[in-house]
């Protein structure tokens, strides 16, 4: 029987002969030289993706910060911040060792938006420990519709322009809770939202303009870094801007502002070991001991078990929607560029990676973050040379040394995590050119829904609106048998959650 060859004559799993001992064997396992490749040029693009990808570290603890029940915000973002971490060494190591492939893995931007925003904050009822139950639901329902091959099935019951206003709104999602956090939008009692003033006569205080200010700068700063091509810029824009945002307001500080005073004496440097006792209290197995324990939503006037259902039936919907573009579309996308693609075009290895981020996500819910993927930052690394697992494996003990960092990781302000937040936003409306904006349908259909996203505030409801919309279209033109029976499906589930919750 004739063996696949991976790209550049590597079959899987090959041994190098040109190696001996332990490398040798770490070698062959990996098969690094059968890939033309070798230790260094692995290394160095683990570190690559790595430090393209830290920035999640800090982007989402200050998420969860917010919602982790917990005694001070210094042990939430603890908490959030190993957790963080261990969904990432839990997924990049199985892509290392399992899928053997040069990408890595973390909390996903935009389903953790959806769970702290949407799911938690947005008044639904449901506890962060709910949403970990959730979360591990998710990750149990990838697994098994990856095995059977359901999840392909659902992906494309999904009407195009929906599935390419996911990301969009997604991303102006992210980007508007970035510019929330920093302050550069603000509440206004008229027109609800404004522009932050600059105005130095102005009520505005100067502390208030320094974060606005940052986060803007920090949004130019990671655009000119991705201009140039430097590796990681989104990172070293971060670091940029938290020493900006630290030379501002000690400058306020000098001048007498209070607020930058009380800044500075906010200061405690934490033991990086409290934030592992703070994990273990406050997030590892809270999905087990208090995630399905749904007593708080239920007592609130107007829940009952049947509105339970279908909000966590739509919520898992929306998760597995959401993950499967992401995943699908980071692992063609990151694969093209190294040439990891088998003769047919798909990804060498897809089924393991998929498997990869169902088994993740399920350990990331237990340790208490949410749904692991494949991190399009992988592309970074691939494009320094990644071709095998060493890649990842890199990348993963990169993170897992990581862990030890979270007293200085929450030294970096939310302006500057807020700048990361906005460019994300920024790189995720590429999609917009792949909607046929020619046909009224599909254009109409993907702008309700990324609209929604927006300024519904919710995830969930914006794909909702937006399958609603796309079956309404289709049944007034006649088209209703085009519409495929799953759809039909999905739509009644969300116009459920919409009349009864």
């Amino acid at each position: 029987m004739k063996r696949h060859r991976a790209p550049h004559g590597s079959p899987e799993g090959s041994a190098s002969p040109s190696k001996r001992g332990f490398l040798g064997r770490l070698d062959a396992f990996f098969g690094i030289t059968a890939a033309g490749s070798d230790f260094k040029r692995e290394i160095l693009a683990g570190l690559t993706t790595f430090t393209a990808m830290v920035y999640i570290l800090m982007a989402n603890s200050e998420m969860f910060a917010k919602v982790i029940p917990a005694e001070n915000a210094a042990a939430a973002y603890g908490a959030a911040y190993l957790a963080t971490a261990i969904g990432a060494v839990a997924g990049t190591m199985l892509m290392a060792f399992f899928a053997k492939m040069p990408l890595a893995q973390a909390s996903g931007m935009g389903i953790n938006a959806f769970i702290v925003y949407s799911l938690i904050l947005g008044g639904t009822g449901l506890t962060y420990a709910n949403c970990m139950a959730i979360t591990l639901l998710n990750g149990a329902l990838f697994l098994i519709l990856t095995l059977t091959g359901v999840r392909k099935r659902i992906f494309e019951a999904i009407p195009a322009g929906i599935r390419h206003a996911i990301p969009i709104g997604i991303g102006l999602f992210i980007a508007f809770v970035g510019l929330q956090d920093a302050g550069v939008i603000t509440a206004d009692p008229s027109t609800l939202v404004t522009l932050v003033s600059f105005n130095l006569l102005g009520t505005n205080t100067y502390f208030n303009m320094v974060g606005a200010l940052v986060a803007l700068l920090g949004v130019v700063a990671i655009a000119a870094f991705a201009k140039k091509n430097v590796k990681g810029g989104l990172f070293w824009g971060i670091l940029g801007s938290t020493a900006l945002y630290y030379a501002l307001t000690g400058i306020g500080a000098a001048c007498g502002s209070v607020a930058c005073r009380e800044f500075y004496g906010s200061f405690t440097l934490t033991d990086p070991f409290s934030a592992f006792a703070a994990w273990g209290k406050h997030s590892f197995a809270a999905v087990f001991t208090q995630g399905f324990d749904f007593s708080g939503y239920l007592g609130t006037p107007g829940n009952n078990a049947g509105t339970l259902a279908v909000l966590l039936v739509t919520s898992e919907l929306s998760l597995c929607m959401i993950g499967m573009f992401d995943t699908v579309g980071t692992l063609y996308g990151a694969c093209s560029k190294g040439n990891l693609l088998d003769e047919r075009g798909v990804p060498l290895r897809m089924e393991r990676m998929m498997l990869t981020d169902s088994i993740a996500t399920c350990v990331g819910a237990v340790a208490g973050t949410s749904t692991v993927i494949t991190f399009v930052e992988s592309s970074s690394g691939v494009a320094a040379g990644g071709k095998t697992g060493f890649t990842a494996f890199t990348a993963g003990l990169l993170f897992l040394a990581a862990m030890l960092l979270s007293p200085i990781a929450r030294l970096i302000p939310a302006p500057a995590t807020a700048a990361a937040l906005i460019w994300i936003g920024v790189q995720m409306m590429s999609s917009v050119t792949k909607i046929d904006w020619e046909d009224p349908a599909d254009a109409a259909v993907a702008f309700l829904s990324f609209l929604v996203m927006l300024l519904g505030y919710s995830i969930a409801k914006g794909i909702g609106i937006g399958i609603l919309a796309y079956i309404l279209i289709m049944l007034v033109t006649g088209n209703a048998k085009k519409v495929p029976v799953p759809t039909y499906l999905i739509g009644a589930l969300f116009l459920a959650t919409f009349l009864l919750t």
